[in-house]
């Protein structure tokens, strides 16, 4: 094979493969339609109680942390500001809309070491698990950057009335 056959050969191969992971991206999206991400700014009167820089990491369905959901806004691995209140918890990812997730919405909150191709240290993720629109429950981990993983999730947690949510 001539060195021209060889670099169309994988020039080919090349966009075979970027074409397959285009087709199974809009797939996901297709799949997940349904889900929205919460945007919404914090409700009037609400007190802030801690914030923290993060790293979001992915939205999983709730217990299977390597199924990665393609909800808008939401797909992409970005840094973020997160903001505990007394009525739940602003994100604030990097050229997003604010998203709200309010307490009544937490299904519960932990810690957490693997999120699709994150690993980190042991319980070094928090992972929030909450109730989208059609009430499914989904896992958002964010990777905390100035405070522990356990500082962030007891935070999240001091917010939840035991009939809002406990661990999920």
């Amino acid at each position: 094979m001539t060195r021209e056959g060889a670099v169309l050969v994988m020039a080919a191969a090349a966009a075979l493969l970027l074409g397959l992971a285009a087709w199974g991206w809009r797939r996901r999206i297709r799949r997940d339609s349904a889900l929205a991400a919460p945007v919404g700014e914090v409700p009037d009167g609400a007190s802030d109680l801690a914030r923290f820089e993060a790293l979001y990491v992915a939205t999983t369905r709730h217990d299977e942390p390597l199924e990665r959901l393609a909800i808008r806004g939401m797909g992409f691995r970005s840094r973020a500001g997160v903001t505990v209140t007394d009525a739940g918890v602003a994100l604030d990812l990097t050229g997003r809309p604010r998203l709200f997730l309010a307490s009544d919405r937490i299904a519960g909150v932990d810690q957490a070491t693997v999120a699709i191709d994150r690993v980190v240290e042991r319980d070094g993720l928090t992972r929030v698990a909450w109730r989208a629109a059609d009430d499914t429950i989904v896992d958002t981990y964010l990777r905390p950057q100035s405070a522990s993983a356990r500082a962030l999730a007891d935070a999240i947690r001091s917010t939840l009335t035991p009939t809002t949510g406990g661990d999920a």
